[in-house]
């Protein structure tokens, strides 16, 4: 089955799968066994194969009776029978590797297989999909085959509530989206009472599309908000000032990274338009990041690319596949500001209650694998970020489909006219063809180039998203015409007849390069599923978004030396291998983007796993007194050293506001200064530690104690989450503020972990003394100072 398929793979994959293959022939040779076996028998080795797991049988060792088992099942249940090329796939899953399955080889049936193998761990597998209609999907269809093998099975979306969803992650094998996952883990480290959670510890995690969800929206951190207090009006006033910056005077804008900056002269403008010395003052940081927020909205991001403006909302687009995105709004007032640029409603601005990266809710799985049919090209990146190894899966039929060499025009007109031509062409002939475009605005161009040509055509984008089940199944029939985004890359099958495939099949016009070529590829994958026939064509010019985007002077240079036929189409110097070249710099840029998203965020994950624990240890006991007396100790020790510093001379010491702030803490101590005067460093520091005893001694056997710990849990929770939450805003503005170290020769990425550092240091001492300072607060509440001194 895997003969000559070396060619068509790299050699650490075939490498790879020689050695699956003994896997592979191992459960081929029980598949007898098994088709002997009746319903019952089957599920009775469900049992069995838990038994040998019980006993000290690693997962190793049961793989090829488990995959046998699902293989058969899967038969009976569904009529759908595993491919080797499948099981080989499974295989790959079971190790938390990638496997890369071309469009067609039915990836979803292949996920059935590791997911069953761990869920007879008894610890939960997530199975995770592109959105919440294909979790349905394979919840109601994969998920009977496990139902079946008595296995239960859980459907985890949005909307549900907390003791559904408890229900669902309780399940062996829970279906839902990266989304909601990564939102129920934020979640549940912002409850106040431990049954309130409803994810177990997470263990091992299926990605179906993975490239998609740990590559295209790694850049996108999943972000829990409440509303803030800032004035919605001032992004009315930034919009109006930055409306009128020009690139270069103003501004200097850097498109491969998004990076964008004030020159001296824009930081002027803005100071005299708000009668301000110095925009980079402490006192005016609010106002700064209104002005940057601002200017991204108005050269970054762009309407009916990054966004589509419907019934007074700026609603999100999903770059990599054209959707809308539901229920996201950007964060950090760039919402906002791009509110105000449109002129609509500005919405209340978000303040961050918790983060985290898509990359770093991954990392918290013990173990993660994944399947797309477009891997390869960022193996590097999966092995360096998450250890995952990609494992290119053969075809189970050769792939007939033809790719022609890519067209590249001097200009658009050109282009458009050619891409006229050939779907005239196609059209007499009757075979459907689909034009891939990367924005709506683009494919909104297009569609009244086709409007002017007198061409029939579909539309499909974000705003006709509701149609897309109607549009797309009529795609791949004879003679028909689809423009469409990303929307129908990605997920969708496009089924053709048999006169369909006499003809040809499916024929693919791609009308820009994506800034990727997975996302290139997954066009391409839309035709030619499965051994049907199809071909797929690009037909580029130089005014394309990919190239004018990211312009530059090696650009420029290139084109003076063009040369053209009496269409427009470049026919030196090689239009592709430059074309190659901008393509790999863009995936560069963003890949360089990405690792450092990845660099600042694994950062603030060590801080967020620091806090996530002490407060995992707070809802985890009702009896808190003794994780309160730890913060507590450590006030005091910023207290002494604040007042009674060791490299500092004793005469120089502050006896008296040592005392006081003590003295506050424990109201019942009868503490007098006189008593702490004339001590050593030591002694003093032995004193302390005496009184501390004491009152603790006092307190542990109060009777009042029991009221205070109650309180005391939920204030220290609420005070933990307050500076948490003020931690994040300040994190944040530091890292918007970083690139400026370039400037001085630092290290931008040294300076954000040197300052993140103190920060957090800064967010102890204040979970310390707002913790102390309310504990004192109870202390006066429930104990009865005077008669305890007097007694």
């Amino acid at each position: 089955m895997i003969k000559n398929i070396k060619k068509f793979i790299s050699d650490s994959s075939f490498k790879e799968l020689r050695r699956l293959k003994k896997e592979l022939n191992r459960i081929n040779s029980l598949e007898s066994t098994y088709k002997k076996m009746s319903d019952k028998q089957l599920q009775e080795q469900v049992s069995l194969l838990r038994k040998r797991l019980v006993s000290g049988a690693s997962i190793n060792e049961i793989i090829h009776d488990a995959f046998a088992l699902v293989r058969e099942t899967s038969e009976r249940v569904l009529g759908m029978r595993h491919h080797d090329v499948q099981i080989l796939g499974g295989l790959s899953l079971a190790e938390g590797n990638i496997a890369e399955m071309q469009t067609g080889e039915g990836k979803t049936l292949v996920a059935a297989l590791p997911s069953f193998l761990h869920a007879l761990q008894g610890r939960g597998v997530h199975v995770i999909t592109a959105n919440e209609y294909l979790a349905r999907r394979d919840f109601e269809h994969i998920g009977s085959i496990h139902t079946f093998l008595g296995l239960s099975v859980g459907l985890n979306i949005s909307g549900l509530t907390s003791e559904l969803k408890q229900e669902a992650y309780q399940k062996d094998i829970t279906y839902g989206t990266a989304n909601e996952f990564g939102f129920d883990y934020l979640r549940d480290h912002m409850v106040t009472d431990n049954q309130e959670k409803v994810q177990r510890p997470l263990y091992f995690s299926i990605i179906d599309e993975i490239d998609s969800i740990l590559i295209d929206e790694a850049r996108t951190p999943l972000i829990i908000a409440n509303k803030s207090n800032h004035s919605a009006e001032l992004y009315n006033i930034t919009s109006i000032v930055v409306r009128s910056f020009e690139e270069e005077s103003d501004y200097e804008y850097y498109p491969e990274s998004k990076q964008i900056y004030l020159t001296d002269e824009g930081t002027t403008k803005v100071e005299e338009a708000f009668g301000i010395s110095n925009l980079f003052d402490a006192e005016h940081q609010i106002l700064l990041h209104f002005i940057m927020q601002s200017l991204r909205a108005h050269v970054i991001m762009k309407r009916d690319v990054d966004y589509i403006v419907r019934n007074e909302q700026a609603l999100l687009v999903d770059p990599f596949t054209g959707r809308i995105m539901e229920g996201r709004s950007y964060s950090d007032g760039l919402q906002q500001a791009i509110e105000a640029k449109e002129g609509i409603p500005i919405q209340d601005e978000n303040q961050t209650m918790a983060s985290i990266t898509v990359q770093n809710y991954f990392k918290l799985y013990e173990l993660v694998s994944g399947m797309t049919g477009t891997a390869a090209t960022e193996k590097k990146e999966f092995f360096e970020t998450y250890g995952m190894n990609v494992i290119e899966i053969p075809t189970n039929k050769p792939t007939i489909r033809v790719d022609f060499q890519d067209l590249i025009y001097n200009d658009l007109p050109s282009k458009l006219e050619r891409i006229m031509e050939e779907v005239k062409q196609l059209n007499k002939s009757g075979r459907p063809v689909l034009i891939g475009t990367t924005s709506i605005e683009q494919s909104e161009k297009i569609a009244e180039e086709f409007t002017k040509n007198g061409i029939p055509f579909e539309l499909l984008n974000a705003k006709t998203e509701e149609q897309e089940a109607q549009i797309i199944a009529k795609a791949g029939q004879k003679g028909k015409v689809t423009i469409a985004t990303n929307m129908a890359g990605r997920g969708t099958d496009i089924a053709i007849d048999t006169e369909v495939r006499d003809l040809g099949g499916l024929h693919i016009i791609g009308t820009d390069r994506h800034e990727s070529r997975r996302i290139d590829n997954q066009l391409r994958g839309r035709s030619g599923r499965q051994g049907d026939p199809g071909s797929t064509q690009f037909i580029l010019s130089m005014d394309d978004r990919i190239i004018t985007y990211y312009d530059d002077e090696d650009v420029r240079k290139w084109k003076k030396k063009v040369k053209t036929d009496t269409t427009g189409l470049i026919l030196q110097p090689n239009p592709i291998k430059f074309l190659d070249k901008i393509q790999l710099t863009v995936e560069s840029s963003h890949f360089s983007s990405r690792s450092s998203l990845v660099r600042f965020d694994n950062i603030i994950d060590q801080q967020r796993r620091a806090v996530y624990s002490q407060r995992n240890r707070l809802l985890a006991n009702e009896d808190i007194f003794f994780i309160v007396k730890e913060l507590i100790e450590a006030n005091i020790a910023s207290i002494f050293e604040k007042y009674c510093p060791k490299d500092q001379m004793h005469e120089e010491w502050n006896i008296r506001g040592l005392v006081e702030e003590i003295s506050l803490l424990f109201p019942f101590a009868n503490l007098k200064q006189e008593d702490f005067e004339n001590l050593e460093y030591i002694s003093l520091k032995e004193r302390i530690e005496t009184v501390k005893a004491e009152a603790f001694s006092f307190m542990e056997t109060h009777s009042s104690m029991i009221e205070v710990n109650k309180q005391m849990k939920s204030i220290t929770l609420a005070i933990l989450d307050q500076v948490w939450v003020e931690h994040l805003e300040n994190m944040e503005k530091l890292k918007e503020g970083v690139h400026l170290q370039a400037f001085g020769q630092e290290d931008p990425f040294r300076y954000f972990e040197r300052e993140g550092y103190e920060m957090f240091l800064y967010l102890l001492q204040q979970l310390h003394s707002r913790i102390a300072r309310r504990f004192s607060v109870l202390i006066r509440q429930y104990f009865d100072t005077k008669s305890e001194v007097n007694s």
